[in-house]
């Protein structure tokens, strides 16, 4: 292990965060409001996935690896369903509180949507897992374990941009949310099929 191998690491976690950042963006927009603590629970929940999926795809390529190849296929089409499910109910609540005269309702992140969005955005991260077959587990645990924490300081960091705007523009945060979670789940869709 040299300074080569926690760079790339480190360029890694950048990389696969992307998703996980964007939709920290969107929570952020949905709730802008959020109270720090649940913050630090989203984008960790987000860095515990980056953390385990590179080792899971370690696991994978070492036993499992004919299992995976025919599960590999859904997951693109998986991530394209929950995402635009989530993204369109953001969506019609946005136009439900337009139509009404009431006070607009929140979209508020549930555990469960949380996971799905973890799941959903840290599909890539087993590709490094499955890129690291000659590589020691405790290799791959610290290259995850580093995935991980750029993954958890690049959320936060999304989270609060989200909120900002979110409250600069808290009629359309909604909206806008909504749209980043269905984009983000068709470009999963993409990469994973066309590419």
């Amino acid at each position: 292990m040299d300074s080569l191998f926690i760079i790339n690491s480190v360029l890694f976690g950048f990389a696969l965060a992307m998703d996980a950042f964007s939709l920290s963006i969107a929570n952020g927009l949905a709730e802008p409001h959020m109270k720090r603590k649940k913050s630090v629970i989203i984008a960790g929940v987000f860095g515990l996935f980056q953390f385990g999926m590179p080792l899971v795809g370690w696991v994978m390529v070492h036993w499992v690896v004919s299992i995976f190849s025919a599960v590999e296929k859904a997951i693109p089409y998986f991530a394209l369903i929950v995402l635009t499910v989530i993204g369109g109910k953001m969506i019609l609540e946005y136009i439900k509180n337009r139509k009404s005269t009431e006070e607009p309702s929140k979209v508020l992140l549930s555990v469960g949507m949380l996971i799905v969005q973890g799941i959903a955005t840290s599909i890539d991260a087993l590709s490094v897992g499955l890129a690291t077959q000659g590589v020691k587990f405790y290799m791959a645990a610290v290259s995850a374990l580093i995935i991980g924490a750029v993954t958890y300081g690049v959320c936060r960091a999304g989270i609060e941009i989200g909120k900002v705007f979110g409250d600069k523009f808290s009629g359309k945060a909604t909206l806008l949310g909504g749209i980043i979670l269905i984009a983000i789940g068709v470009e999963i869709f993409v990469k994973g099929v066309f590419f």
